[in-house]
C-alpha cells in the first residue's frame, strides 16, 4: 500500500496504538513485555516522548491507523540524551508492505534533524525481518545479548544495531 499519510502523533490515536502494541505483546516476542498495558500507560508512555521533543510518528489510511514508529531515549542519563532508540509497530494486517520502510526513514530524518546523533535498534534475534530492514539503511549489529529474555516459555536472544545520524 503506497495511500498512507504519515503525521504526528495525537492523542486520539491512543486507543488504535494500544491495540496494535496489544497484539505484539500477546503473540510475539518483538517485545518482552509479557502483560499488555492499558491506555492509561500507553498515553503516559507517549506523553513523555512529546514532553521530551522525541518523534512519534503515526500512518494512517482514510482515518485507519496502520502503524507507528518513535524514537526514545537509550539510557535515562543525561549522558546518553543524543541517542534514541527506535521502535516500530504494525498493524498485523500491514506487515510486509513496506510501511516499516517508510516509518524507519521518516523516523531516521525527524530523529537527525532534531538532533540525536546515535539510533539504536534492540531486535530480538530471530526477528529476521527487522535485522534485515536496519540493515538496508545502514544500521551495523554491535551486539548479541544471548538468553536475556525469556517470554512464551523460551529464552530470546537480542542483537543490538547502531546508525550515526
Amino acid at each position: 500500500m503506497t495511500d498512507f499519510l504519515l503525521r504526528p502523533f495525537g492523542w486520539a490515536d491512543v486507543p488504535a496504538l494500544t491495540a496494535i502494541y496489544a497484539h505484539y505483546v500477546r503473540n510475539t516476542a518483538i517485545t518482552f513485555d509479557t502483560e499488555v498495558p492499558g491506555e492509561p500507560a500507553m498515553a503516559e508512555k507517549f506523553g513523555h516522548l512529546l514532553d521530551l521533543g522525541h518523534p512519534l510518528i503515526v500512518a494512517e489510511h482514510e482515518g485507519r491507523v496502520l502503524g507507528y514508529a518513535y524514537a526514545s531515549f537509550y539510557r535515562p542519563r543525561a549522558a546518553y540524551r543524543f541517542t534514541v532508540e527506535d521502535s516500530i509497530y504494525l498493524h498485523p494486517d500491514e506487515t510486509g508492505k513496506g510501511l516499516g520502510k517508510t516509518l524507519l526513514a521518516a523516523l531516521l530524518d525527524q530523529s537527525k534533524t532534531l538532533g540525536f546523533h546515535q539510533m539504536l535498534a534492540v531486535i530480538t534475534a530471530d526477528t529476521e525481518n527487522s535485522i534485515r530492514l536496519h540493515e538496508k539503511f545502514g544500521f551495523e549489529k554491535v551486539g548479541l545479548y544471548r538468553q536475556v529474555g525469556f517470554k512464551f516459555e523460551r529464552w530470546h536472544d537480542v542483537v543490538h544495531m547502531q546508525k550515526a545520524l
